[in-house]
């Protein structure tokens, strides 16, 4: 210890000597000046520290001052708000794809995302994500010395949580207001959400280039599918280090073009030096070891990447544009409800409309919704091949129209097109449709947009059907088919026809006339219905643009609509008959879920009583026989299977269009073929493609055996319509569909068929009969008169009265002698008890030949003719040989020669002047030639002279006398 003291006290007196010493003096003096120096420079970096720092401060308040202060629902509503893509559903929950969109992204939860995803995350984007509380000051101060140096090296400063406040609730915009605010935002998120919550939103929301197809990408799930064709959950060390780099430069790292192709080659080389890059950070980090980063870094990631597949936008893109606009029809009216809007004025105030449209189409692109739909897709895909193999639509015209897209002049073909829908009949579903031919060529949807006359399949919608519920027919009550002589009060310059245009049928049943369309009943029947507006059952079975005033259209009972109906309204409305006459409205969408799986909408159906059931069943059973015997049996010839079908075939005019609906208990199916332009005929080369009328029956029964092929125990229904209460059967005239009297039964007319009990019955007694004689002129039958020659008269018939005929010809009138034409069911039994107007005058004389023994004539060319009288002319004189009825040959066999004329008679008996001459001449035997015999040897005493034996001449033939023509009537 002594010595100790002794080492101090000698350093001691040491240091005072050296500091005595001059030079020491003055280093201590400077020391000291510098010493002050250093404490006053220290002072001054201090001032200019807070200086500065209050500067900054208040510069960084004045970036921020405007940014409102966010609560915590708020900003946790921004964050977790994520833009993603809707998806449609086929029945039965088949996945069918995404609706189109900028954008795709499907939300995952953290649990399904690979630890090695989150791993390479964090080594990449924040090291310490763990530990800051929003934001890394060293970073930010980093990114700011960069930023004012303008280094070409840019490392950034983001955290995760900035990034999110960057995507969710800010911008992308650079500038220092921006950065400011989500440094602010970025630490006060910090307070309201977990690292888990913060993590997961990240990789819910970031961008990650270009899937498979082209299509945008972002999230996490959406880049795992979209690019390794895997879950997130599934992503190896290789697949998540390339997605986890992908973000910094999306589209430059992704391994595909914007056509959807991969990359090759040197472009595929930053994406996959990128991925190295994200694999050495892990390591760094210790997330990876050394083992693991060898494998990786030497892992050929270019196998897994995912080839294109046809998107659901390409590959049914009538069906995911139809559920896009249905659902926008949905959402439209929802958001208008939620803003206290009633959804009705949207259809009137097109402002409004267009507002809503515009915010239910962004809804539908961002809100991820899942779609549920009632299309089953076996029957959809069943549909597109029997589309594509029909060969029989008709003639694809040309026509030279100018590129949109270039502008320059090309030829486009324009095909004859289809639409067609299957609906489920007992709940509305539309199981299946077909929007056209080819979308690339007309993406114009022709099941659910084209709005279309329907031709003749508005006959029992609009006459038949109504007829029967209002009580004026029963099934076969009878219905006039003359053509109609008085037009005032409808809108036809000329009297309408039959398909047929010379055809008049005459008194027919409603039954027949429907199973054969006949034109002129079924527009007599209407004019008897058109003033209970029977348009309001169209209304009630969902037909949309049938105009207030239409109804008093002459020219509508047979589909000649102002403007038309679709495809689907049409087929429809016959499911109505099926359904006991409830309308069920079709529908496609069968609900819509929000990303959190709540159901914002489920279809509910709401039947409409249109008929009655007796009504329904009656008309379905009359259009059995239009399968059975009438325009569509050969659809039904061609069926592979058997079910109870009623079905109804429609023409346009010029066959422009050409429609076949049909249906059974289960399902209702309906098929239209025609062109977009309206003007062009599908009659057009008929003999290649066949009548109109055959192609619709053969595309129709095709497409009923491909949709019976995916579902036979749907589609070919077990059970036949089944006879309702108040459907009843009942006997009744046939000509006057009166309750039988003795002189119908007599004459073999009484008929029996279904009625409507509640509406309709025979019980007024017929009276229309009366005994009467007829002849027969031109085909027809008319009361004989008291002159008519009476070898011309067909005796026992039976007749109508003058009151019967003015009542079934109705206000239209026409030529009553067409009631009953001989091709009628009735023309065997009655005849029309109208007088036929003889014009009064002989009728016309006719020309006659003979060959061999039979003599022919030609048609008198009078109208009023009944039959010919042939006459033999023997010494100027006629006999009288034979006798034709007009109905019969005009030709007669004669048994002998002479000289033979013909004449015509009227119905009043006059004669016609006489035809000319034919003759049948008398056949001579030939003369036999007779042996010579010598004279005999004279004996003795006789004398050898011979006795001249002297022929007497023959008669002599009498000259041919001209018959004086006036002088041939009697």
């Amino acid at each position: 210890m002594k010595k100790w003291m002794e080492k101090i006290q000698f350093y001691t007196e040491k240091i005072k000597e050296w500091q005595s010493t001059k030079w020491a003096k003055g280093l201590r003096i400077s020391s000291s000046v510098v010493w002050n120096l250093c404490l006053l420079f220290i002072v001054m970096f201090l001032a200019l520290g807070v200086f500065a720092a209050s500067v900054g401060a208040g510069y960084f308040a004045s970036l921020v001052k405007e940014e409102p202060l966010r609560d915590k629902e708020n900003m946790r509503a921004d964050v977790f708000n994520y833009e993603e893509t809707s998806e449609i559903y086929f029945a039965e929950n088949v996945y069918l794809g995404k609706l189109r969109t900028d954008l795709e992204r499907t939300e995952t939860r953290l649990t399904e995302v690979s630890p090695h995803v989150i791993d390479a995350v964090l080594a990449t984007e924040d090291e310490y994500f763990e530990v800051h509380n929003g934001i890394v000051p060293k970073a930010i101060f980093r990114g700011l010395v960069q930023d004012f140096t303008n280094s070409d090296t840019q490392t950034g400063g983001s955290t995760l949580t900035q990034q999110l406040i960057k995507n969710q609730i800010l911008t992308n915009e650079v500038s220092y207001e921006r950065k400011a605010k989500e440094i602010l935002l970025a630490m006060r998120l910090e307070h309201f959400m977990t690292k888990e919550e913060v993590l997961e939103a990240y990789l819910n929301i970031i961008p990650y280039g270009r899937n498979a197809n082209g299509r945008n990408i972002a999230g996490i799930e959406t880049a795992a599918n979209g690019i390794f064709n895997v879950k997130a959950k599934d992503l190896t060390l290789p697949q998540a280090a390339y997605i986890a780099g992908i973000p910094q430069a999306p589209f430059a790292y992704t391994p595909f073009k914007q056509g959807g192709e991969n990359k090759e080659g040197e472009a595929l080389q930053p994406g996959i030096e990128r991925m190295k890059t994200v694999l050495y950070r892990m390591k760094e980090t210790g997330y990876i070891s050394q083992k693991e980063y060898d494998s990786a870094i030497n892992y050929d990631i270019t196998q897994d990447f995912r080839e294109p597949e046809v998107v659901a936008e390409e590959k049914y893109p009538w069906l995911t544009h139809e559920v896009e606009n249905r659902v926008k029809d949905i959402l439209r009216g929802q958001l208008a409800s939620a803003d206290g809007i009633d959804p009705e004025r949207l259809a009137i105030e097109p402002k409004l409309y267009e507002k809503y449209d515009i915010v239910a189409e962004r809804s539908i692109r961002t809100d991820g919704y899942r779609i549920h739909t009632t299309i089953n897709r076996e029957m959809f895909e069943a549909m597109l091949k029997v589309k594509d193999e029909f060969e029989y639509y008709g003639h694809t015209y040309t026509k030279e129209v100018k590129d949109p897209n270039t502008g320059e002049i090309i030829t486009k073909d324009f095909p004859a097109q289809v639409g067609s829908m299957l609906i489920e009949n007992g709940t509305g579903k539309i199981l299946s449709f077909l929007g056209g031919r080819d979308y690339n060529l007309e993406q114009y949807n022709h099941a659910t947009q084209a709005v279309r006359p329907i031709g003749s399949t508005m006959k029992p919608l609009l006459v038949y059907a109504p007829a029967i519920e209002y009580g004026v027919i029963g099934a076969g009550s009878p219905v006039v088919d003359i053509k109609l002589d008085n037009l005032k009060g409808t809108t036809w310059a000329k009297s309408p026809a039959n398909y047929t245009i010379a055809q008049e049928k005459g008194i027919i049943s409603a039954r027949s006339s429907l199973a054969t369309s006949q034109n002129l009943s079924t527009i007599r029947l209407y004019d008897s219905i058109m003033d209970r507006k029977p348009t309001d059952f169209l209304t009630k079975m969902g037909f949309e643009h049938i105009e207030d005033n239409e109804y008093a259209n002459h020219a509508l009972s047979l589909g000649g609509m102002t403007n038309g109906a679709t495809v689907e309204e049409n087929t429809n409305a016959f499911g109505t008959f099926a359904n006991n006459g409830q309308f069920i409205d079709a529908y496609m969408i069968e609900k819509i879920e929000d990303v959190e799986g709540n159901i914002i909408y489920q279809h509910e159906t709401v039947p409409v009583q249109v008929f009655s059931p007796a009504t329904a069943y009656i008309i379905t059973d009359m259009m059995r026989d239009v399968l059975s015997e009438g325009t569509a049996k050969l659809a039904k010839s061609r069926l592979k299977f058997q079910s109870d079908f009623a079905a109804k075939t429609g023409t346009t005019q010029n066959h422009n269009d050409s429609w076949l609906v049909g249906y059974n208990p289960n399902v209702s199916l309906g098929v239209w073929l025609g062109y977009d332009d309206n003007t062009k005929s599908l009659f057009y080369m008929n003999n290649r493609y066949n009548h109109p009328s055959v192609r619709v029956n053969m595309l129709w029964s095709n497409m009923m055996n491909a949709m019976y092929d995916v579902s036979p125990d749907l589609v070919d229904a077990p059970n036949a319509f089944q006879v309702p209460e108040g459907v009843v059967t009942r006997s009744f005239c046939g000509i006057s569909g009166l309750a039988p009297s003795d002189a119908c039964a007599k004459a073999g007319l009484v008929k029996s068929d279904l009625f409507n009990a509640a509406a309709m019955l025979p019980t007024a007694a017929d009276d229309s009969l009366i005994s009467s004689s007829y002849v027969v002129m031109n085909g027809n039958r008319y009361r004989a008169l008291d002159a008519t020659p009476s070898e011309f008269v067909v005796q026992g018939g039976y007749g109508v009265n003058e009151d019967f005929i003015t009542r079934m010809l109705g206000r239209f009138g026409g030529n009553a002698s067409k009631l009953f034409p001989e091709n009628s069911s009735f023309g065997g039994n009655v005849v029309s008890e109208q007088v036929f107007r003889a014009d009064g005058s002989p009728p016309a004389a006719v020309n006659a030949t003979i060959s061999g023994n039979t003599i022919t004539w030609s048609k008198s060319a009078s109208t009023d003719v009944v039959g010919y009288r042939v006459f033999q002319v023997v010494d100027g004189q006629r006999i009288l040989v034979a006798t034709k009825a007009e109905a019969e040959s005009p030709s007669h066999t004669i048994s002998g020669p002479g000289q033979y004329i013909i004449v015509s008679v009227d119905i009043t008996g006059l004669q016609s002047g006489a035809s000319n001459i034919v003759s049948l001449e008398v056949q001579q035997p030939e003369t036999p030639i007779e042996p010579v015999i010598p004279p005999p040897t004279p004996e003795d005493g006789e004398d050898d002279t011979t006795e001249e034996i002297i022929t007497p001449p023959s008669d002599e033939e009498e000259p041919s006398e001209e018959v004086d023509a006036s002088t041939a009537r009697r």
